[in-house]
């Protein structure tokens, strides 16, 4: 239970004092959320799949930000054994593909967030992906990953009806739509359509910025109001 509370790097110093605390400290249930950011420099793919092994259905919270030595590989070896992950935070994980969300939605039905901001290579695939096998998707961070269009929001919501939280930040596809809590910057191209596609797809929306969206018109008040009760 001591161990429960230790650090990531202090665990890993009371597996060297002896055999018996080697075997506490390493095992998994003491390894529930975990986060890497500070030795992103260090962390190679084989280091995923060493914890997501020695951790299994453990782990619930995992950050690899900045992590530029994890890919798709070691992603779909930890999907396969993490199954109860929750939080999953790829931010700057330049390495991986659509294939790392095709692997997060075969395996991770569990997943509530997720970040994947400035993961360049990410398209409508891995939308369309989350889309069907993380219905319980509640924050989806996808700023940079200006290949999105329109097309994968709009599969994503038709999955993912409990998202509250959709950050497209430099997202700079012009028929891209705006999410829930988008961060205030000009979008010129964003119309009642757009808006009104998420209001009915998204029905515990609790915030919506769409500040500088200048072609929208009274109708996103209506449909917000028909839509979306948990508004605040």
């Amino acid at each position: 239970r001591i161990f429960s509370f230790l650090d990531v790097v202090t665990l890993c110093r009371c597996a060297q004092v002896s055999r018996a605390w080697n075997v506490l400290a390493l095992d998994g249930s003491n390894w529930q959320r975990i986060d890497l950011f500070d030795f992103q420099r260090d962390i190679e793919g084989r280091v995923v799949e060493n914890i997501s092994k020695r951790c299994g259905g453990f782990l619930r919270k995992l950050s690899l930000r900045g992590c530029l030595g994890v890919g798709d590989n070691a992603l779909r070896t930890f999907a396969q054994n993490c199954r109860n992950i929750e939080v999953l935070n790829l931010n700057g994980c330049t390495k991986i593909t659509d294939a790392t969300c095709t692997s997060l939605s075969k395996f991770c039905s569990k997943l509530r967030h997720l970040d994947l901001a400035s993961c360049t290579s990410i398209t409508n695939l891995s939308l369309k992906a989350l889309s069907e096998g993380c219905p319980l998707l509640e924050q989806l961070i996808i700023s940079w990953c200006d290949q999105v269009t329109k097309d994968g929001i709009q599969a994503l919501v038709r999955g993912c009806g409990g998202l509250r939280a959709l950050s497209l930040k430099g997202c700079t596809q012009r028929e891209i739509l705006p999410g829930v809590t988008v961060p205030c910057f000009p979008l010129q191209q964003i119309t009642d359509d757009g808006l009104i596609t998420i209001c009915r797809g998204c029905h515990k929306l609790q915030s919506l910025c769409a500040s500088g969206c200048s072609n929208i018109t009274d109708a996103i008040l209506n449909a917000l109001g028909q839509n979306c009760p948990r508004l605040r």
